[in-house]
């Protein structure tokens, strides 16, 4: 049983380290958390199903929805954070404003798409791999492969191309970046984007692994994504992936020996207990004041 449920875990932990990656991109920009990713994780699942509804077909709905959702990220970006930036507004500013839109995108999906739970298209087809008395399922299989690719797919932007070396740049000093001639706010454009991308294929996944979507499902799992991106230290695409997996299986786990009710629980006392002992997470990086 314990290995049953370490799979089922691996499966819903790698939808939360695809959303976590949002957290950790923006943060690593802007040193902001950007308490709107959930709700960008929620209307990129309800934006993939309406595609889909159209006849668009699975792959295009979704390459659509991701489009969409990237877009809507940067929009976030220009029309609400970029103005407090320019004014040099304080950190919680910018907080606020995201908890702000968080609630705006939520309910405009309400108000157009309704507030009801609404049956997702099958992605993936029946059937399961026995290893002896463990079942996994072709779904989990496919989300896990999934999701690593992309993972992996991100860590090579990031470390690998000029553009990732743009936002590494940006990362560590965005005044001396844009000096050398790196368009900062191109830099920050391009990861709301991917970290709109990374929430869509999220929200696709776990809407086909559980067949159902609705406006306000990012409001958990993004707590528990973020959850996920502090445990590994937020600003780390490993730590993301990694943090992701451990609040998946400890979820999974204490649904199976505690019961469903403690499974939103669980995640937030392993993230206290973790940061009284490790503050930076498991793979961040020691800040450095300078006076």
């Amino acid at each position: 049983m314990l290995i049953q449920q370490f799979f089922n875990g691996l499966a819903l932990g790698m939808g939360y380290a695809l959303i976590a990656v949002g957290y950790s991109l923006v943060f690593g920009i802007l040193r902001l958390v950007n308490f709107s990713h959930g709700a960008i994780y929620a209307f990129g699942a309800e934006m993939a199903m309406v595609f889909i509804g159209m006849k668009f077909g699975i792959v295009p709905g979704i390459l659509a929805s991701m489009i969409l959702t990237g877009i809507l990220g940067v929009t976030i970006d220009k029309m609400a954070l970029e103005p407090l930036r320019k004014k040099k507004s304080l950190p919680i500013a910018s907080l606020i404003t995201t908890i702000g839109i968080s609630n705006i995108v939520t309910n405009l999906m309400i108000v157009f798409l309704g507030s009801e739970k609404r049956s997702f298209p099958k992605l993936f087809r029946q059937g399961a791999v026995q290893l002896g008395s463990i079942t996994i399922s072709y779904t989990q299989i496919i989300m896990c492969v999934v999701s690593l690719s992309l993972m992996l797919l991100l860590v090579f932007i990031v470390y690998k191309t000029k553009i990732g070396l743009a936002m590494r740049a940006s990362e560590q000093n965005a005044k001396a970046a844009n000096m050398m001639g790196v368009n900062v706010n191109f830099v920050i454009s391009f990861t709301f984007f991917l970290a709109g991308i990374s929430a869509t294929i999220a929200g696709v996944l776990v809407g086909g692994y559980y067949q159902i979507v609705y406006p306000n499902m990012g409001f958990m799992a993004g707590l528990k994504a973020f959850a996920a991106a502090v445990l590994g230290g937020i600003g780390s695409l490993p730590g993301a992936l990694l943090g992701g997996l451990i609040i998946g299986v400890s979820e999974s786990m204490a649904a199976t020996f505690l019961g469903s009710t403690y499974r939103d629980s669980i995640a937030f006392v392993i993230l206290i207990i973790v940061l009284i002992v490790r503050p930076r997470g498991l793979f961040g990086r020691k800040g450095i004041t300078k006076v």
